[in-house]
């Protein structure tokens, strides 16, 4: 490795050192009614619970105290009466317990029944397909040309349900942001679906729930959540083909891109390039985060990413690409202008 490239790796790590990721995951932070069932199912288990825990350790602490202090148990003479009181206190707590668990249990049912049923007003299909270690998202059109496909972010209008259809490309996958749903598995050879709204727009932060391979851990997503006014316009952006580059070091770039290993596996619309083994890249600059959230969209991260995305994030597919660091400069200047 050239210390050009070792330095670029070095300064683009240490540059999303001090940044951080928009909102945290948080199940209890709610934005919409599916999680907000799920929400309501835990306030209701953690008074349960705290009640039973304490309950346990005072008898615990009852019984421990009683073994240091009482009578020897050789001298304890059985009675009757006693013993009858302590089993009908002890049908009484399997009684209390039966009927705590089953209201539980008939919460727990009607809370998964209403994230079952599919949502009765208009809603707006999204396609997700799971990768290691990336997110293919698709927004499906009649007009095959109007078609959107991108990678890690999930654009989304608030306060519209949204019907995910889920697949997985390789192993399995599970689609989890807290803040807005359920997690739900990607199956290899199935097809899954799953519904949620946003009622307040801002960006949720999601996360693969299902171990599925070494990075398992930097597979996340962001979920954007804007007016339909905003979207409307977000969806017509990404329907144009890649930005033509402005200047000669990104016409340079361009061309190392297609003459490369590059266009091999990705794809920028209105190029040559349309392979579909990684991210699709035709407007890579308006993303806020690559690699699958692991770091912010920089010129330096990005720099970094493409010399050695093995340093970065151990296990992915993609190679390292070895370039000229003026050509590396170039590719790095063309794709910073895919808006």
């Amino acid at each position: 490795m050239t210390t050009s490239r070792s330095t670029a790796i070095v300064a683009g790590i240490l540059a999303c050192t001090g940044c951080t990721l928009h909102n945290a995951q948080n199940a209890l932070d709610v934005s919409g009614p599916q999680a907000a069932r799920i929400a309501g199912l835990w306030w209701l288990m953690l008074p349960i619970g705290a009640v039973v825990w304490v309950l346990v350790v005072s008898v615990m602490m009852v019984g421990i105290t009683r073994a240091r202090t009482g009578p020897a148990a050789e001298t304890i003479v059985r009675d009757d009466l006693r013993e009858r009181k302590l089993a009908r206190v002890v049908i009484g707590a399997i009684a209390v317990t039966v009927v705590t668990l089953f209201v539980v249990l008939m919460f727990d049912f009607r809370v998964g029944q209403a994230l079952t049923l599919p949502p009765a007003t208009k809603v707006v299909p999204i396609r997700i397909v799971g990768h290691q270690y990336w997110w293919e998202i698709q927004y499906p059109d009649s007009i095959a040309q109007n078609i959107v496909v991108t990678a890690n972010e999930l654009h989304i209008p608030a306060g519209k349900e949204i019907v995910l259809e889920l697949a997985s490309r390789d192993v399995i996958h599970s689609f989890w942001v807290p803040s807005l749903a359920g997690k739900k598995d990607l199956l290899p050879g199935y097809t899954r679906s799953l519904w949620f709204r946003a009622d307040t727009a801002g960006v949720y932060r999601g996360q693969c729930a299902e171990f599925c391979g070494l990075e398992h851990a930097k597979m996340g997503l962001l979920v954007i959540a804007e007016s339909q006014e905003h979207y409307d316009a977000w969806i017509k952006a990404q329907r144009a083909p890649g930005a033509e580059p402005t200047d000669s070091l990104a016409v340079r770039g361009k061309t190392v891109f297609l003459g490369t290993s590059c266009a091999m596996c990705h794809s920028i619309g209105g190029t040559s390039a349309g392979a579909q083994l990684g991210p699709d890249l035709t407007h890579l600059a308006s993303r806020r985060t690559i690699a699958a959230g692991t770091l912010p969209n920089t010129e330096g991260n990005l720099l970094a990413w493409i010399s050695d995305p093995q340093q970065i994030k151990p296990g992915t597919i993609m190679p390292a690409t070895k370039l000229d660091p003026h050509d590396l400069k170039a590719l790095v200047v063309y794709l910073r202008q895919l808006q």
